[in-house]
Formats: structure tokens, sequence, C-alpha cells
């Protein structure tokens, strides 16, 4: 979600919306679609995951966490990204929202191996993170190309309560990501609105500096830009070569 003063047309992105979100501003929203439930799916159906279930649990641990402890584990010298350098993921199981608005679009998985081990699920699930911090990015670039302009960005939402999802989007984005202090933002805001309904703050912008705090600040690894400058040129020849099967299938 991106404001802006005067009113923004990007393709395949929803708005511009006047006062939709901050009074005074105009709003663009980008989204993909069921990214919390693509995560689910994927490690969900792999073979390994009954036995990441009995792990996590004598660790008392979600099985997201157990996962990232894994991948730390598995990582060795290299920075947990670079185990991806060989399986690629494109996002949309459920058709794509922004920026292509293309509900056709499939999910598509290349690199995968014989092995259904519990190094192969964590390395998918890693994957699959990526591939929703790269779809970020596509939708920003779309976004600045019509004329935004984006240095930072603000996550909440429970995928945001994720380590591994916050830092992989700074390293693909090339972006600070904050954190806000109070976990569940969401309910700040709706907090904010009454606090401004109820005549305690004369304005939105004023109950939100004073009623929102920064909890975290998580900065890119800058000397990985490379690695994944390279993962998003392949993201993007996925959903190209996509679009090309589907051409030659449906020649007549």
């Amino acid at each position: 979600m991106g404001i802006s003063k005067d009113p923004i047309f990007v393709p395949g992105v929803w708005g511009p919306y006047f006062s939709a979100m901050v009074p005074g501003f105009w709003l663009n929203e980008g989204g993909q679609s069921v990214t919390g439930k693509l995560i689910d799916h994927m490690v969900e159906g792999h073979a390994a995951f009954p036995e990441l279930q009995v792990k996590a649990t004598a660790r008392c641990q979600s099985v997201y966490a157990y996962l990232n402890s894994h991948l730390d584990l598995i990582k060795k010298a290299q920075p947990v990204g670079f185990l991806t350098v060989d399986l690629h993921v494109w996002p949309d199981f459920h058709g794509n929202r922004s920026p292509l608005a293309d509900l056709t679009l499939k999910g598509m998985v290349t690199g995968l191996k014989l092995s259904q081990d519990l190094d192969d699920l964590a390395i998918l699930y890693l994957a699959t993170v990526q591939a929703i911090a790269l779809g970020t990015r596509f939708i920003i670039e779309a976004m600045e190309a019509a004329g935004h302009s984006i240095s930072t960005l603000f996550l909440c939402g429970g995928l945001s309560k994720n380590p591994l999802f916050v830092q992989m989007h700074a390293d693909i984005t090339g972006m600070p990501v904050v954190l806000s202090q109070e976990v569940e933002s969401v309910l700040v805001g709706a907090a904010i609105l009454g606090a401004c309904a109820s005549g305690d703050f004369a304005s939105v912008q004023e109950a939100m500096a004073k009623m929102s705090k920064v909890g975290k600040v998580v900065f890119p690894r800058l000397q990985d830009k490379r690695y994944y400058d390279k993962k998003y040129q392949v993201f993007l020849k996925l959903v190209e070569h996509q679009k090309e099967y589907l051409a030659i299938m449906n020649d007549n």
C-alpha cells in the first residue's frame, strides 16, 4: 500500500483512492493472493511434514520457527538465502493480483529433486518465502515506474512475525523493513480511528504520531544484492516462460 499527494495510476494495482488510508493522500494497493496459505500449502504437502510436526512439537516450537532454525543449521558458512541457488518458485498458485492482474496464472517450481527429507522441505519453504518477497519487489517496481517513490517497507500482519520472511523482504527489495513496536499493529490502526472519532486527537496524522511506535528496523544485507538480482531475473523468466507454454498449447 503506497500513498501519494497526487493520484497515480499503476497498471495492475488497485486505486488510486482518495483518503482511503490517510486523510488527504491518495492510496494505491498492490497485493499477492493468499501468501500465508501458499506457505502452508508448500510445507504441509511435503512428505517430510509429519517428521517436522513431531520435531517442532518436541521443542515446543511452531513448525516455522523450527524450519527457520533448521535452515540456520544447514546453511553452513553461506548466507541462508543462497540455499535456493538452483530452486525457484513462481508464487501465483491462486492467480496474480498485482501487478499482472491475471487470474489464469499458475504456480511454478523448478529445481526439484527426488529427495524428500527435512532439508529438502526447509529449502522449499525458503524458496517459497523468497518468491513472495520477489513478488513484492515486482509490485514495487511497477509502482515506482508509474511515479511512486518508495524507499522503506512497513510490515504488519501475521507474516511480519516471521524473521525469515522479514529478512528476505529486506534483502530482495534492498530496502529497510520497519516493524511496529506493537505486534498486533492492525489493532492499533483501529484504536487510532477510535481516538479520532472520540475527539482525543484532531487528525489521524496526529494520532498516528502519538499512538504508533517503531519497534525494530531490519536492514538488507547489501553484500548479497547480486545474488538476489539474479534470483529476480529468474523469477521474471518463470512467468515469461509460462506465457510461452500457454501460447504453444493454445496454438491451433
